[in-house]
């Protein structure tokens, strides 16, 4: 700041406007917000070092001051005075410069500057900075090479705040930053077209292995790609969706590029969960052709269907000269005119992607149609707050049905260009143990449920490389977060997400050691991750809750999906004026971290009283230890439900456990009667590792009606 007030006003915009247009290309949008006379006061998120001087390259009038220490006295006078003279400033609310990449709480000293002054508030977004030269990206400025030179940034400018206060304000910002994705997207920004540019420029580097032995460059992933979007091309002309019945694997991975590649829609069925659904799939999408394995459909003893067509088939029917060929074409042509060779049609990133059936945990599956933007706003904001490297490598345990799957372990190593290895069987611990050591794997992602099991057999050596573990899906319990930590060395971190959203929408990261701006909060799902805006809002009446009060959790943001595919009353009923209703009762706390507290189809009105099942659930965990448990409940004609514990611990007795969740803390109307307990070998879950809802609740009404 004392730079520029060196240079002086004429010299300080001349070298604002060279900036701002020569070495980034700057978009301001909503300007017609400022006012061009008088005073105003731009509430803005602070990125880079060179946030002033592209602030006042966009404002297109002065800015007399710039604050963003909330203990420096004297900025705030002086920031007083030159409002009181018809100026503008500009206040970075954060209180500093963001160490994460994720906005962080407001500071609220910015409404010492209004008080009693009649001054329009005007939130204000800096997109795009983030991993440049100039920002805190990694913790250092300026002594790294930045992966882009010339970036596309923009300025956001929304409507003056009716009140100048700190939530308000930086709930008015995230829904800028939201509405600045789309501002990121070209033509070219299609999942395949960005792993296509990745392959060209990472042609020699490890891309993709599995527990098969497979093992390819992004080279050899690129032309495998092309050759398989070419057979569908030419064999398939008619279709729009293919189905892929496919593990998480190289073939599957790269069956999934190819559909794309060839202009068509991939659609990866869920075969756990049964011929039945499988079918409805099938049927909703159209789908005439189903891209399979020989192999795996030995292995998961499934059987022939007239729409498949296996991959080994297809491999036999490539010659030599047509890999080379491939290979010489891809190798040689500059990216945009193979692009031009590849790409047919016309598609936009508003386009349909794939389309991701629900899991149906707790009720029919749906489709869900995700278009490219959707899942790469995703892909863009984890990269952003995870700092994906080149020499990363994901584990991938997670099947591509699974929307975690098909967006954090498929497309964003393929868009950011990393490597990942695969392995089909997310359970099989000692396998993943090896893999992770054998390929020195750096982020894991998986469910509670898988996670204990690499807690049980997998070594501390095995997991030396590790330096993100994220949990989704279900709900991170305490105890297993802390042995993880314990055993590995490492934070567990929860995330949320839900595939109508392509799927991310929070998530705690890897505290920093020199970080002042807290990024992981243990008990929470984190902050919501870069362009998502989240709300908690009274179930029943819609109104804006306070930050730390519980209610029904909306999500905005440019990863929402474009709708249930042949559903559009669905579609309607799932939001609520442009905001996704997730069905979760949360709070959001002063940090801005969310805190999950239930599912709203997940509590039981006993007598009268909404009783939590998670919250019950808690309470057994403590006692159980690592030991799963599931709360359900089945029709009682007394008091409308009663409650149902499903567990798995050998070592304690229904009755023993009930004596001992009686001594808790709960409300004694929250603790099922003594006969409602039941020791079971296992937990009904999905292939995703979620806990199915559905068959826990025929599980539970079966051994009620035999025990009474």
């Amino acid at each position: 700041m004392n730079i520029l007030r060196a240079l002086g006003r004429p010299a300080t915009r001349w070298l604002a406007v060279l900036l701002g247009r020569g070495l980034y290309r700057l978009r301001a949008v909503g300007r017609e917000h400022l006012p061009a006379t008088g005073p105003g006061l731009l509430v803005s998120n602070h990125v880079s070092l060179l946030d002033p001087l592209l602030l006042m390259a966009c404002a297109g009038r002065p800015i007399r001051q710039f604050v963003r220490c909330p203990s420096d006295a004297e900025s705030v006078r002086n920031a007083r005075e030159a409002l009181e003279q018809g100026q503008l400033v500009c206040v970075f609310a954060e209180g500093d410069i963001s160490r994460t990449g994720n906005l962080h709480p407001f500071q609220p000293f910015f409404e010492k500057i209004t008080a009693g002054l009649s001054v329009p508030v005007i939130p204000t977004h800096l997109d795009g900075l983030w991993g440049s030269l100039f920002s805190a990206c990694g913790t250092r400025f300026l002594f790294r090479w930045p992966p882009r030179l010339r970036r596309r940034v923009t300025m956001s400018f929304g409507p003056p705040l009716p009140e100048p206060e700190a939530c308000a304000a930086r709930q008015a910002v995230l829904e800028l930053a939201g509405a600045a994705f789309c501002h990121r997207r070209t033509r070219r920004d299609l999942l395949h077209l960005r792993f296509l540019r990745t392959a060209k420029r990472r042609w020699f580097a490890f891309a993709m292995a599995d527990s098969s032995g497979k093992k390819l460059t992004f080279g050899e992933a690129l032309v495998a790609a092309l050759l398989l979007a070419r057979w569908l091309r030419r064999r398939r002309p008619q279709d729009r969706m293919i189905g892929l019945l496919l593990p998480a694997s190289v073939g599957g991975g790269l069956a999934n590029a190819a559909v794309l590649l060839a202009g068509k829609i991939p659609v990866n069925l869920n075969f756990t969960a049964g011929a039945e659904a499988v079918q409805s799939a099938i049927q909703q999408c159209s789908i005439q052709t189903i891209l399979t394995s020989k192999v795996f459909l030995a292995k998961a003893k499934l059987d022939p269907r007239p729409e498949m067509i296996f991959l080994e088939d297809v491999l036999q029917e490539v010659t030599p000269m047509a890999k080379l060929g491939m290979a010489v074409i891809a190798l040689l042509l500059p990216s945009r005119l193979l692009e031009r060779f590849v790409h047919p049609g016309s598609r936009d990133p508003d386009s349909l992607g794939t389309v991701v059936f629900s899991s149906g945990s707790t009720g029919a599956p749906k489709g869900i149609m995700l278009s490219h933007h959707n899942v790469l706003s995703n892909i863009e904001a984890l990269d952003q707050i995870f700092w994906i490297r080149p020499r990363d490598c994901f584990l991938g345990v997670l099947p591509f049905f699974h929307s975690f799957g098909f967006t954090c372990t498929l497309w964003f190593p393929l868009v950011v260009g990393c490597g990942v290895v695969y392995h089909p069987n997310p359970m099989d611990a000692k396998v993943v143990g090896e893999l992770a050591a054998a390929y020195r794997a750096t982020f894991l992602l998986a469910t509670p449920a898988f996670f204990a099991a690499y807690i049980r057999r997998c070594t501390p050596e095995q997991f030396a490389t590790l330096r993100i573990a994220l949990a989704g899906a279900e709900k991170l319990h305490e105890n297993l977060a802390q042995e993880f930590q314990r055993k590995y060395g490492l934070p567990l971190c929860e995330g949320y997400g839900c595939t109508e959203m392509a799927p991310v929408v929070a998530a705690n990261v890897p505290q920093p050691g020199t970080v002042r701006q807290a990024s992981l909060k243990p008990g929470t799902v984190g902050h919501p991750i870069p362009g998502v805006t989240a709300r908690i809002v009274d179930p029943a009446s819609g109104a804006t809750l306070p930050c730390g009060q519980e209610g029904l959790l909306l999500i905005k943001g440019p990863n929402s999906m474009m709708g249930y595919l042949g559903q559009p009353e669905a579609t309607a009923a799932a939001f609520r004026e442009g905001w996704y209703q997730t069905g979760d009762i949360a709070c959001l706390d002063e940090d801005g971290f969310i805190r999950i507290t239930d599912r709203l189809s997940r509590f039981s009105k006993i007598a009268g009283e909404m009783v939590p099942h998670l919250r019950v659930e808690e309470a057994l965990s403590t006692i159980l230890g690592e030991a799963a448990c599931l709360v359900t409940a089945v029709p009682d004609e007394h008091k409308g439900e009663r409650l149902v514990v499903l567990y798995t611990r050998g070592d304690i007795s229904p009755g023993e456990l009930w004596r001992r969740l009686g001594e808790s803390r709960l409300p004694k109307l929250w603790i099922p009667k003594a006969e409602n307990f039941f020791r079971i070998e296992a937990l009904p879950v999905l292939g995703s590792g979620k806990a199915d809802l559905r068959r826990a609740r025929e599980l539970a009404r079966k051994l009620t009606a035999g025990s009474a």
